[in-house]
């Protein structure tokens, strides 16, 4: 079973890209989404102990949350060993699942794939990326997103020319949906070809 590694900076397009490949057919693991789910269940009470007042009505209130730890390095670093543990242990029970129903390729969304060592974790990485241009302007578009919060995101991810530097395959979307859906195929295509 080939692992493909999908990932990219704030506002590359990634949720746009990991639903074209689950499209094609491919399972996708979302981790931003199983954050959201944890955030929800388990990782609530952890959370609520480290960082009381961040949980209202057994969910964590992400904004709470992100000013509780934005821009202070300790307390990301606190939050994280709570939550990338449980988010693995979601990852592995969704590979051990497609492994066991026989599947070929499978994508794991992981936002901070370089910045957490997740490239060990694949066997190919694929990078969304988009000029700087685009994607302020997507990010800036965002609910809630301020210059501010923006930069202090942008300061805590791998710079985008480096992770293209890294990848096996780059997926550039500022040539809209369709163009992004051929490079998925042609992805597709080529992991296909190492089965």
């Amino acid at each position: 079973m080939i692992r493909l590694g999908l990932t990219g900076s704030i506002a590359m397009g990634k949720s746009t890209t990991a639903k074209l490949f689950a499209e094609a057919g491919v399972p996708v693991h979302d981790a931003d989404a199983t954050v959201h789910v944890l955030y929800s269940g388990r990782a609530a009470p952890l959370i609520e102990a480290d960082f009381p007042g961040t949980v209202a009505g057994g969910i964590v209130d992400r904004t709470r949350l992100g000013n509780a730890v934005l821009g202070k390095p300790e307390a990301i670093a606190r939050l994280e060993a709570i939550v990338h543990p449980l988010v693995r242990e979601e990852e592995l029970a969704f590979l051990e699942k497609c492994r066991v129903a026989g599947r070929r390729i499978v994508a794991l969304d992981i936002p901070l794939l370089f910045e957490t060592g997740g490239e060990h974790r694949v066997d190919a990485v694929a990078v969304v990326t988009a000029r700087p241009e685009t994607q302020r302007a997507r990010a800036l578009a965002r609910p809630g997103m301020t210059v501010e919060r923006f930069e202090a995101i942008l300061a805590r991810q791998m710079p985008d020319a480096e992770k293209r530097r890294r990848a096996h395959f780059l997926i550039e979307t500022d040539h809209g949906v369709d163009a992004a859906r051929r490079t998925v195929t042609s992805i597709l295509r080529a992991l296909a070809g190492r089965g």
